[in-house]
């Protein structure tokens, strides 16, 4: 049996509204987060996500709020980020959220994604990669090259505004092996550009892990989708400004996919 690719919005949330960014930066609104949530859902997305890009302490409540709105109005599984603790993951779960996605508090402290995987199981568990490339190499063991440059991929956290020294392919590998049931991972190159996924990215990490990848960042036209599921095995494709600024609708997007070959739920 072919399993359906999943065609997924994203709503990147920051006090109460959503916004837009390009490359992490220059952010500007982009709506009201629950009749977006609404929308979609009725346009026929396969999941959302929602990204608390903020995370900030005083918004918590705020987010539990909004998520427990967002929640009354779909009928498709909705998944959270900005988690950082267990107790916030369970107040996030409680309020209406299907999953939880981790990034910097994975980081930080990568054991949280195991007692996350016992407490709520491995499915509920997604982990966000935020990802850029770098290009000063000491003694990288993955990398490649492009244009005559060599690079490697790093993961960055604190919404892209730090960077780890952590590679993220051996990142991807170790998350699994802790027990995250799914990867988030964006491109903060290609984020916001419009110009299409990071296809060597996105392979390099679904080349190495067995675990579900959804491709995010720089997703422009339905073409782009195409591309990054004709060009890798990722099983999702996360998408914002395409569809907050009505340039597409999900559903309309989802024909132009099936019309080139490649299953999505109608």
């Amino acid at each position: 049996m072919t399993l359906t690719k999943r065609i997924i919005p994203c709503l990147d949330v920051a006090n109460g509204r959503v916004v837009k960014g390009l490359n992490f930066k220059s952010i500007k609104d982009a709506g009201d987060p629950v009749l977006l949530a609404e929308k979609y859902s009725r346009e026929g997305a396969d999941e959302l996500v929602f990204l608390d890009i903020t995370a900030s302490e005083e918004n918590r409540e705020i987010i539990k709020s909004l998520v427990s709105k967002v929640a009354k109005v779909i009928n498709i599984p909705f998944t959270v980020g900005g988690v950082k603790t267990l107790q916030h993951a369970r107040d996030i779960l409680l309020s209406g959220a299907d999953k939880v996605a981790i990034n910097t508090g994975a980081v930080k402290n990568p054991q949280i994604i195991t007692e996350l995987m016992e407490l709520f199981g491995r499915q509920c568990i997604v982990v966000a990669i935020d990802v850029k490339r770098n290009y000063n190499i000491i003694d990288q063991k993955n990398v490649f090259t492009n244009n005559g440059k060599k690079f490697w991929f790093e993961v960055f956290i604190y919404g892209g505004k730090k960077e780890t020294g952590i590679d993220a392919i051996d990142w991807a590998k170790k998350i699994e092996s802790l027990g995250a049931g799914e990867i988030l991972l964006t491109s903060i190159d290609m984020d916001g550009t419009k110009d299409g996924y990071d296809i060597d990215l996105t392979k390099e990490i679904v080349n190495s892990v067995r675990i579900p990848i959804v491709a995010s960042g720089g997703c422009g036209k339905p073409e782009d989708m195409i591309d990054v599921f004709k060009n890798t095995d990722v099983e999702a494709a996360l998408a914002a400004s395409i569809f907050h600024y009505e340039t597409h609708s999900v559903n309309r997007v989802k024909k132009i996919i099936k019309e080139n070959g490649i299953p999505v739920r109608i």
